[in-house]
């Protein structure tokens, strides 16, 4: 499981992607987001802006990145 560290409130989806290293860029996130390939919190989420708090999780391609608060 990959973890990805709040900066701020939230991060969005498609940043959430890349920062954990599952896609290359930001258009790969919005095609895999827009042909639902992507689940948060064990539902699929279409919008790529989708804003990711501490405690979310996120399942792409058999993988899971968990979403945490920033130190």
């Amino acid at each position: 499981m990959e973890v990805v560290r709040l900066r701020d409130e939230y991060i969005k989806l498609s940043q959430a992607l890349k920062a954990a290293g599952l896609v290359d860029s930001g258009v790969d996130a919005k095609y895999a987001i827009l042909d639902g390939e992507v689940k948060v919190n064990g539902q699929v989420e279409y919008q790529r802006g989708k804003k990711l708090r501490a405690g979310d999780e996120v399942s792409f391609h058999g993988e899971t990145i968990r979403i945490e608060a920033g130190t």
